[in-house]
């Protein structure tokens, strides 16, 4: 039998999806990520996809390159939760916003605001956004 052939591992398929939300939060292809490992965007894009398994040394490298620590790999990873562990609404919530990150506009925005220094304007964006959010629910 070759049904349980390669499927990949959830755990593996999150970390990979980790790797691609990161780096393209930082704007950085996958021939950028794999230059600064010594091998190819296929192999990001198997890591990527849950299909290879990241190697222990290599995530560490990779969490060098895109500046996180390894734990944030792993964060909301499937069957991590633990006693004092956040609740459903909570993770649902941060599903959210990796979903959100991980579409292009939500990028956009988030490229956008980093940009912006100055704390007052950032407060104004954030409650221009809450209005706009207020109108749809009234439509």
């Amino acid at each position: 039998m070759t049904e349980n052939k390669k499927k990949p591992n959830p755990i593996d398929i999150h970390v990979g999806s980790r790797i691609r939300l990161r780096r393209t939060m930082l704007g950085m292809s996958q021939e950028k990520l794999g230059e600064s490992l010594g091998i190819t965007f296929q192999q990001i894009q198997k890591y990527e996809k849950g299909t290879n398994r990241v190697g222990a040394s290599r995530l560490q490298n990779i969490s060098s390159i895109l500046n996180v620590p390894v734990s944030f790999f792993f964060e909301d990873a499937p069957g991590e939760q633990s006693a004092g562990g956040p609740g459903l609404a909570e993770a649902s919530s941060s599903n959210y916003v990796v979903d959100f990150l991980s579409s292009s506009e939500g990028l956009q925005l988030n490229r956008a605001f980093v940009k912006i220094t100055d704390p007052k304007v950032r407060r104004k964006l954030v409650d221009l956004v809450k209005a706009l959010a207020a109108e749809a629910d009234v439509d």
